[in-house]
């Protein structure tokens, strides 16, 4: 009984400081959001004023607004497909293909993820510099010199897609660590049966591999769908600043225009309620959509 008792207590004590700084500083700042949204302040006055759920009305009949929401899912869903697409294809590479200097190409590829957003957005930059940016200057040798240069960050029908490319660059080589480390697991005897049986390596890659990391697909998807809401924020924000018109405007950097810049802090945190909701609603559609039952070997 008194082993029970200090075990108890032992595990109160590791627990609790855990506890006390999660609700610090994640559950009072999100109901405070929730609580903000519901008055008219410009964040810096001494004077609030309850209006209820008039900042939501006005929010959901803001065409910025939208186009903000557009954006963010456009982003999520190219550079989430993109991003797994080839994380999974090059894990796949490394861990079953003998290829001289394995090691040196994890390395390079690992290299952006401990990379600053903003020493990344930097490089992006240079690179889509319309004049003597590397990316004009390839396309030149093809184009001819006296083509009009691509304003890769000033055109607006482009310009998402050229934030959605560094974003991919940021993350491939993370998330191809996380699968070469779940396909180690996978025995080789289970490859070795499949090609004695006339499989194919795409075969074997959609029928033997996917489904056995199956589990770390899914919480890894659920994880970046999360993330790359935050991460198109500052990707934007160091970047495009929303431009070109508005163009690359997205949840986060329109909350923070509109609770920091425009000083409509109430309305800001409208959005910022908005955006909470969403991406728990995201986060339980991935997972319902994703779920299915564990293989094992």
């Amino acid at each position: 009984m008194d082993k029970q008792k200090g075990r108890g207590r032992f595990v109160f004590f590791c627990v609790t400081p855990a506890v006390v700084l999660f609700v610090i500083f994640m559950i009072i700042p999100t109901l405070n959001i929730f609580r903000m949204s519901l008055y008219k302040w410009g964040g810096y006055s001494k004077t609030k004023k309850f209006v209820g759920f008039d900042n939501f009305i006005k929010l959901f009949q803001d065409p910025k607004f939208f186009q903000s929401f557009q954006n963010t899912l456009l982003l999520i869903v190219l550079v989430t497909v993109v991003t797994f697409a080839f994380s999974l294809v090059f894990a796949a590479i490394l861990s079953r293909e003998k290829i001289r200097g394995q090691n040196f190409f994890r390395v390079v590829f690992y290299i952006p993820n401990i990379l600053s957003v903003v020493v990344i957005s930097a490089i992006f930059s240079a690179i889509y510099d319309p004049n003597n940016g590397m990316l004009n200057s390839l396309l030149s040798l093809f184009r001819g010199g006296d083509a009009k240069p691509i304003l890769w960050l000033g055109d607006q029908k482009i310009v998402i897609f050229s934030l959605a490319g560094a974003m991919v660059w940021q993350a491939i080589g993370y998330y191809m660590v996380m699968y070469m480390a779940s396909m180690a697991s996978i025995p080789e005897s289970l490859y070795e049966c499949a090609s004695l049986e006339g499989a194919s390596r795409i075969h074997q890659f959609f029928h033997i591999t996917i489904p056995l990391i199956w589990t770390n697909i899914r919480t890894t998807l659920t994880f970046f769908i999360i993330s790359s809401i935050n991460l198109s924020f500052l990707f934007v924000k160091a970047m495009t600043s929303g431009g070109p018109d508005g163009s690359t405007e997205v949840f986060l950097s329109y909350m923070y225009k509109q609770a920091y810049t425009n000083s409509s802090y109430g309305y800001g945190m409208a959005i910022g309620a908005v955006v909470f909701i969403f991406s728990f609603a995201l986060s339980a559609i991935v997972n319902a959509v994703t779920k299915r039952e564990p293989l094992e070997f």
